[in-house]
């Protein structure tokens, strides 16, 4: 995992929408998948691009692939981006 590629996986409006489905807690990847208009093997590789970037992690359960968001992963993009406008995390 590098930073380009959490910007990269950023940068799509379908990665963040299926980020913003998984904040609400883990779903499977059918489930994901039905709230798009698009085919499995689309929201398969853009499922591989989140988790390549460290955003989302995977877990099995039977027969069924659970997608969870990965927030420490947010975490260190949002510190980098207070820490570049100048915004202070304690006060002094």
């Amino acid at each position: 995992m590098g930073f380009s590629d959490t910007m990269k996986a950023l940068s799509d409006p379908v990665r963040r929408e299926i980020l913003n489905l998984l904040k609400s807690g883990s779903r499977t990847a059918g489930d994901i998948a039905s709230r798009f208009d698009m085919t499995g093997a689309t929201v398969s590789y853009h499922l591989s691009q989140l988790k390549r970037a460290g955003l989302i992690y995977e877990s099995r359960e039977k027969n069924f692939i659970y997608y969870s968001l990965n927030a420490s992963v947010l975490e260190e993009v949002l510190l980098w981006l207070q820490d570049l406008k100048g915004e202070k995390n304690d006060e002094n």
